[in-house]
């Protein structure tokens, strides 16, 4: 976001200890993800996607909406049993050198889900299964998935999918995984990335969650990965975003993540 921001109420906790088969996972509520070539989306497919983004975000445009979609070329699409779009996450694959090696990265844009279906994990899982198929396919280059956030709540996913990652409040990452971040956040942003804050500041602005999805409740705040996340981005309601990085292995994902990402759950 523009950055994976998978903001919605998101009960990860409660979601992953209350998931019982594979149809509850990558299927709920009447909800099915599926893929699309983004750089082949329809007019109307595009509208429906920022009328929905338009009423969580402020401090964007249309036209800045359509140019980030255009830097993608996957589209995932939630919709409902009517097929009315009740969300979406964009992201580009690209390959990079680093250190004399070769590493792929998935990098995610724009995401929302429709207020209604807060809590639901059916995009996050597909999110992870289509993550899991693109590491399959160059299974000995390194595949990580970078992410600037914008919201506790999509911050949330890292300590509920991996076991290590950057930025973490509970541990000191390898140095290399350091560089790394700091190598992509500046060939991505340049200027506008500040690596002794670990934060992009856009000079105009990019978009921010619109006040009242913002707010962070009381219980929220208790959470130590909330706690983490306010005190590195402080300014994120308007507009900052912290840059993160997860390596996307079967060793570094949390057990049912790694499921799903390995392809063991079906839809």
């Amino acid at each position: 976001m523009t950055a994976a921001q998978f903001a919605h109420e998101a009960g990860n906790d409660a979601a992953l200890a209350e998931a019982r088969d594979a149809r509850t996972l990558l299927q709920s509520a009447g909800l099915k993800a599926t893929l699309h070539d983004a750089t082949s989306l329809g007019a109307t497919v595009r509208e429906e996607m920022w009328a929905l983004y338009s009423r969580f975000y402020s401090g964007t445009s249309h036209a800045r909406f359509l140019a980030d979609l255009a830097g993608k070329d996957t589209a995932l699409i939630l919709r409902d049993e009517s097929h009315r779009l009740q969300g979406f996450s964009t992201l580009a694959l690209s390959t990079t050198w680093f250190e004399g090696e070769p590493v792929r990265v998935l990098f995610s844009g724009d995401t929302i889900v429709e207020r209604a279906h807060w809590g639901s994990q059916v995009l996050a899982f597909n999110w992870l299964r289509h993550a899991g198929a693109m590491q399959r396919l160059q299974p000995d280059v390194p595949l990580y998935w970078f992410l600037i956030v914008k919201g506790q709540r999509t911050y949330r996913y890292l300590p509920t999918f991996a076991r290590t990652f950057l930025p973490d409040w509970r541990a000191v990452a390898e140095p290399r995984l350091h560089r790394l971040l700091a190598s992509l956040a500046a060939e991505r942003f340049g200027d506008a990335y500040d690596p002794v804050a670990g934060l992009i500041r856009f000079r105009e602005p990019h978009g921010h969650l619109a006040p009242e999805w913002a707010q962070v409740s009381e219980r929220e705040a208790s959470r130590a990965d909330v706690q983490f996340f306010l005190s590195r981005n402080p300014g994120y309601a308007h507009g900052d975003e912290l840059a993160c990085l997860c390596e996307l292995s079967a060793a570094n994902l949390r057990p049912l993540a790694r499921r799903i990402f390995a392809g063991e759950v079906g839809g």
